[in-house]
């Protein structure tokens, strides 16, 4: 199993995407990576997202070889998360903490990103194994949080989700996240429906970039 911490921290980015059709993942994947981005989530609140794993790893070569990592998010129980873990998702993510669900994941060495908002439930998920803990729903406590929690609990690794856009990634990055994930100010699904593959990697390359650069002047 390739470091898959590692490997989304390069690109920085973790397009999120809860999209109503994934027909067209196999062509979206390859649009995000073109654009620098290092990991994919898909959701389980997508129709058909246990479905688009394995199509995935046999279409997108960069799964396969540890340039890239494919995660499935929206996860809430142990069940959810074997399932998507038996179909080949190589990192979970949730909305909440639920600590059997990380238990779960750490006895199989599957990285697992719990989401928590205090820092009580960030340093609990944290413990309890997660190997990022998502801080979640971000855009409610702002950038400056990142600094705040992460002054007395520098060990922790913080990634924002929900709300993240590029004004404000920047700004996380700089307070301290490790990586953002990026929902439909990335997947638009208007750009997704119209199959402008273009402009999706455009989209990815300005978020990747946006993030370096933060990154070079923190």
């Amino acid at each position: 199993m390739p470091d898959v911490v590692k490997i989304i921290e390069v690109g920085g980015v973790v397009p999120v995407v809860r999209l109503s059709d994934l027909s067209a993942a196999v062509d979206m994947a390859k649009a995000l990576l073109a654009g620098g981005v290092t990991a994919v989530e898909l959701t389980m609140t997508s129709p058909g997202a246990l479905d688009a794993l394995p199509l995935l790893l046999d279409n997108v070569p960069a799964f396969r070889n540890g340039d890239a990592a494919l995660g499935m998010g929206s996860v809430l129980n142990p069940k959810m998360a074997q399932d998507a873990i038996d179909r080949g998702a190589m990192f979970i993510v949730a909305p909440m903490l639920d600590l059997p669900t990380v238990e779960s994941c750490v006895r199989q060495s599957i990285p697992v990103m719990p989401g928590a908002l205090t820092p009580t439930e960030i340093q609990t998920a944290w413990v309890a194994g997660a190997s990022v803990v998502k801080v979640f729903p971000a855009n409610t406590v702002g950038p400056g949080y990142f600094k705040d929690v992460l002054a007395p609990l520098p060990h922790l690794k913080l990634m924002p989700t929900g709300g993240v856009d590029l004004q404000s990634a920047p700004e996380f990055i700089r307070n301290g996240a490790v990586a953002v994930g990026a929902g439909s100010s990335l997947v638009d699904k208007a750009v997704i429906a119209a199959q402008d593959w273009d402009e999706l990697t455009r989209r990815a390359a300005e978020f990747v970039q946006t993030v370096q650069r933060a990154r070079s002047t923190k």
